[in-house]
């Protein structure tokens, strides 16, 4: 009690010291990926260049290949593949090794949007206030969780951060263009982030402040034409190939991809991060800064209402301008607080914020994601054999999922799923199998005994449980197929 006692919570080495270490600790025990993105669309792609295959088939001179760019930018997926390339040069190739100090790394940037927010919102209001965004920034429940994920939305916050602080502070004759080349990079990570960079532009533009217009753009641009038109061009032949991919995708095909008709979505999202009742508070807060900090008030609603009025809506979207949302509705609050109704509803939403939110928070970071189906592939690691024939017998649930062949490093794996009870076991007549995968505990004793009459050697690898988390999700929407899996091997071949 005396050790707790002596700490100045109010010290920002303190909060930047919690914010590490809630990080890491999330790095350490919160194994797996959170939903598609963040792994097969980053990891499966990388680390699959490393190991001489492409996953994806992104590459124009890979087997597979369509031949035209797919619409992801290769900044993001670059980096990674430099970083799993550097880990194979020292011997460090175990996929549960590289992941642990994939999300170290991760851990460690995203540490930079506590540091930047609590310095913008020391510039913007006080000292005060600035500890309070530091808090929330270090301590609320999602964030360690999600830091460590590798979600473009998240990865390309640190910088954005950075290259706002850089514009606010404005103490050096070329701080505004470093601050546009640093968005230019987040915008590169990813392109969304442009309608933050555009926002700010805008601002300087219509202040008539062509000094500071010129040097932020010419930032932006530099980077960007770095990232996607010097990179795409080695890749593609000419430049900007994979922005004008992901823009003739999604006016193609794009709107029709998960639509969702909830229009105030992104303010339950943003705003709803912060429970209840500190949301509500929180989102008043926030509509009162429209007038006094217009820089980074307008490009936080401008990326607000462009995702909002697209129609392909998804949680993940809006958690990269999450901290100017907390940092201009703490700012707002304080103002709200003249007024005594308002002073009275942040003592007790502060209170209740931190009832709720500690709970969470330990709950989160310790959690895994994912786990189930990450186990089941790594429990065929080493096992000497590049290419298996695998079953994914899902015909006691509702569907099967996407197996991430990186923690099995077996690149040339064949998954083959059977869903329907009806279907013959083999799915194939004269089709057999090396492995097969039993998703769920529904019919299980069965369903192995129909297999153990086709393979009589079949032995059990691995039983692979879903985490808290991961049961928690299904139970609340049975759609979330983060189940129980077992291997077994069928020894018909090896």
């Amino acid at each position: 009690m005396r050790i707790i006692n002596n700490i100045n919570w109010s010290s920002f080495k303190t909060i930047l010291f919690v914010g590490l270490v809630l990080r890491l600790i999330a790095a350490i025990f919160s194994k797996g990926y959170g939903m598609h993105d963040d792994h097969f669309l980053v990891i499966e792609a990388s680390a699959s260049w490393v190991d001489g295959f492409d996953y994806n088939g992104w590459l124009p001179w890979s087997e597979g290949s369509r031949g035209v760019p797919e619409g992801h930018s290769f900044t993001y997926v670059g980096l990674n593949y430099f970083f799993f390339a550097i880990l194979k040069f020292f011997g460090v190739v175990n996929p549960m090794a590289q992941m642990l100090l994939n999300r170290i790394v991760h851990a460690l940037v995203s540490i930079l949007v506590v540091y930047f927010g609590i310095k913008i919102t020391e510039r913007l209001s006080n000292r005060k206030n600035a500890v309070i965004v530091g808090w929330i920034l270090a301590a609320l429940w999602l964030m360690p969780l999600l830091s460590v994920r590798n979600l473009v939305e998240l990865i390309g916050a640190p910088f954005l951060l950075w290259g706002v602080w850089l514009a606010i502070r404005n103490t050096n004759k070329f701080d505004l263009l470093y601050a546009g080349l640093i968005i230019g990079l987040a915008a590169s990570f990813r392109y969304q982030i442009g309608v933050f960079a555009l926002g700010m532009a805008a601002i300087y533009f219509f202040r008539y402040e062509w000094k500071k217009f010129i040097q932020f753009c010419v930032g932006v641009l530099l980077t960007f034409v770095f990232t996607q038109g010097f990179v795409d061009y080695l890749i593609w032949g000419y430049p900007f190939a994979e922005i004008i991919g992901y823009v003739v995708y999604n006016m193609n095909e794009g709107t029709g991809y998960l639509p969702n008709t909830n229009y105030f979505m992104y303010f339950y999202v943003l705003f709803g991060a912060l429970l209840f009742p500190m949301g509500i508070l929180a989102f008043f807060g926030f509509l009162k800064t429209y007038k006094s900090h217009l820089i980074i008030f307008i490009p936080t609603v401008v990326f607000l209402l462009f995702h909002t009025l697209y129609p392909n809506r998804q949680e993940r979207f809006v958690l990269t301008i999450l901290p100017f949302v907390i940092i201009l509705a703490v700012i707002g609050i304080e103002m709200l607080r003249k007024k005594e109704f308002w002073n009275k509803f942040w003592k007790i939403s502060w209170v209740s914020f931190w009832v709720l939110n500690i709970p969470l928070l330990l709950f989160l970071t310790f959690s895994s994601t994912k786990i189930s189906r990450v186990d089941a592939m790594y429990s065929l690691y080493e096992n000497g054999h590049e290419k298996e024939n695998i079953l994914l017998e899902a015909s006691g649930e509702e569907e099967t999922a996407l197996m991430p062949k990186f923690y099995s490093k077996s690149w040339y794996s064949n998954f083959v799923p059977r869903e329907n009870p009806t279907d013959t076991i083999t799915i194939e007549k004269g089709y057999h199998f090396d492995y097969i995968f039993f998703f769920g505990e529904d019919d299980l004793d069965k369903r192995l005994a129909e297999y153990k009459q086709q393979y009589p050697k079949m032995t059990l690898l691995k039983k692979c449980e879903p985490s808290p988390v991961d049961r928690l999700l299904r139970w609340m929407n049975p759609r979330n197929s983060n189940e129980y899996i077992e291997v077994w091997e069928t020894n018909l071949r090896w």
